[in-house]
């Protein structure tokens, strides 16, 4: 049976949440998970937001952000991620293996904590269907999911990115 876990990678902006949003909205069963959308004041990102399909929402980064934990220019508040991302990985991993479980994103800034890299491999170990977007950077954590067995890469590209909704789907059903 092909795998039933997909990685999207990517650079920034190119399409990865919204192809998630894309899936998400096709897919015919349960859904568990979140997405990160960067949040523009004025044209400029400021900042980015956690949002769980079951409607909470909370501030991951912000540029004013006076957190000593920082990516870039941004302030990563770990304790919201925290809070909020790392109950619901876990509630993935016990999930019915039917649920789509999402991770938006498996990247620099949430990896900064060590209860949500902890919490991924159980995510990842129940075997249900997992849609995630990755960091495309190298990362050790990162590189190490990328390089599980029992997952796809794919590399989203302005050019690819439309088609991959029902690759995904074909690919989370377990028909690929």
């Amino acid at each position: 049976m092909a795998a039933r876990q997909l990685l999207l990678t990517g650079p920034p902006r190119v399409g990865k949440t919204t192809l998630v949003q894309r899936v998400v909205e096709a897919w015919p069963g349960p859904v568990l998970g979140f997405v990160t959308r960067e949040v523009r004041e004025r044209g400029r990102r400021v900042g980015f937001r956690l949002h769980t399909l079951d409607g909470q929402s909370a501030w991951l980064a912000h540029r004013r952000f006076p957190h000593h934990h920082r990516v870039g220019a941004y302030g990563v508040d770990l304790a919201a991620l925290e809070a909020l991302a790392v109950p619901l990985l876990h509630r993935m991993a016990q999930a019915d293996p039917h649920t789509l479980a999402v991770i938006d994103e498996i990247g620099p800034m949430e990896l900064l904590s060590p209860a949500f890299r902890q919490a991924l491999r159980p995510v990842f170990d129940r075997g249900g269907p997992l849609l995630a977007t990755v960091v495309l950077r190298p990362h050790p954590v990162a590189d190490a999911f990328k390089a599980r067995p029992d997952v796809q890469v794919v590399q989203v590209t302005p050019d690819n990115r439309d088609a991959l909704v029902g690759r995904a789907l074909t690919l989370l059903q377990g028909q690929a």
